[in-house]
């Protein structure tokens, strides 16, 4: 099966509500979400509040990628503002099977990857 899941570092920041109604007006099944903290991953993109912000304009899938440094101290912020699966990597410095406990409390779907 294969999904589409737009990524929202393609978007116009100015515009995320006019991105996301186009989103809802396609056949994409998810929103990917790079969260990068500069850290782990040199650049910065996304917190929670922006995932907040972007959750009344859509009911699509919200994918948050934690490309973090911390992702068991993020998790629940993430959560909270609307993620549906939150994927992390396991290079992290967070204790892996806590992480994925944290990122299942609350309902969301946990996912690992590979720093590439």
């Amino acid at each position: 099966m294969r999904a589409i899941s737009p990524s929202l570092l393609a978007a116009d920041f100015g515009n995320l509500q006019r991105e996301c109604e186009m989103i809802n007006a396609s056949s994409a099944e998810y929103l990917h979400i790079d969260v990068m903290d500069g850290h782990f991953v040199p650049n910065i993109t996304f917190g929670a509040p922006v995932v907040k912000s972007l959750r009344p304009f859509t009911e699509k899938t919200f994918d948050c990628h934690l490309m973090i440094s911390e992702p068991l101290k993020y998790a629940q912020d993430f959560a909270n503002a609307g993620a549906d699966i939150i994927n992390f990597h396991i290079e992290c410095q967070s204790p892996i099977d806590e992480t994925i406990e944290k990122i299942h409390s609350p309902g969301c779907m946990a996912g690992l990857t590979l720093k590439p």
